[in-house]
C-alpha cells in the first residue's frame, strides 16, 4: 500500500491560466477565440515553492487585432501580442520548457491547476483543433481547484476572488493578467494542499471523434 500511496503522489503541480482575445458581451465575440497569454508556474508539490515559470504572450492569428475591451478587461496591449509566438509555436517552447526542467521524466508527476474548467476542456482543445494539432497528453486531465476548494471547505466556489477573500489572502496583481491570477492560484492552492496533501486531478478532457 505504501508503494501505491507514493507512486501517486505529484511531484509538481503547474497552474495555468489562459488569457484569450474577446469583446464586450453586446459585441461579436472573435471566432474562433484565440489565446494570447500563456503563463504556467510549477509549483513543487512537497515544498509548495514556486520554482519555474513558463511565461509568454501569444500572436492571434486570425483576429490579430485585440479589441479595447480585451484590453481594458486583460491589461494585455497590442504591443504586448505583436511580434510573439503564435500558439503553435508556444506549445513546442512549452514542451521543450518541460523536457529541459525535467517534467517529463518518468520519476515525476505532474498535474496542471486551473480556476475552472474553460482552459484545458475549451480553450487548449479548441485551438488544437482550428490549427489541427492533437491536444498533448499532459493537457487531458487538470485540477479544477473550485471544486478542490469545495469539497475541503463545504462552501462554493464563486470565483478566484472568492477563494481569496475566504482565506484572507489580498489579491496580487491585476485580476484577468494570466500572470498574475496564476500567482493568485497558486496561493489558493498551497492553503488547499495544507488541509489536503495529497492533492489529485480532478477532470478528463474527453475529445469527440
Amino acid at each position: 500500500m505504501a508503494a501505491a500511496a507514493t507512486a501517486s503522489a505529484l511531484s509538481y503541480y503547474l497552474v495555468l491560466d489562459f488569457e484569450a482575445t474577446c469583446n464586450a458581451s453586446h459585441l461579436p465575440s472573435p471566432r474562433p477565440q484565440e489565446i494570447i497569454e500563456f503563463p504556467v508556474l510549477a509549483v513543487n508539490a512537497k515544498t509548495l515553492e514556486t520554482e519555474k515559470i513558463f511565461h509568454t504572450y501569444v500572436r492571434p492569428t486570425s483576429h490579430p487585432l485585440l479589441t479595447p475591451f480585451c484590453t481594458q478587461l486583460t491589461g494585455i496591449t497590442q504591443s504586448q501580442v505583436d511580434g510573439q509566438p503564435t500558439l503553435p509555436e508556444v506549445l513546442r517552447s512549452f514542451h521543450s520548457w518541460l523536457e529541459t526542467n525535467g517534467f517529463l521524466e518518468p520519476s515525476v508527476r505532474f498535474c496542471f491547476v486551473t480556476c475552472g474548467d474553460w482552459d484545458l476542456k475549451t480553450m487548449l482543445p479548441g485551438q488544437c483543433k482550428y490549427f489541427d494539432w492533437p491536444v498533448p497528453e499532459y493537457f487531458r486531465s487538470w485540477m479544477n481547484i473550485k471544486f478542490v476548494f469545495q469539497r475541503l471547505t463545504g462552501v462554493k466556489a464563486k470565483g478566484m476572488p472568492h477563494m481569496l477573500e475566504y482565506f484572507k489572502i489580498p489579491l496580487e496583481g491585476r485580476h484577468h493578467s494570466g500572470i498574475d491570477d496564476s500567482r493568485n492560484i497558486a496561493k489558493i492552492l498551497t492553503r488547499l494542499a495544507r488541509i489536503e496533501s495529497n492533492l489529485q486531478p480532478t477532470t478528463t478532457l474527453k475529445l469527440s471523434k
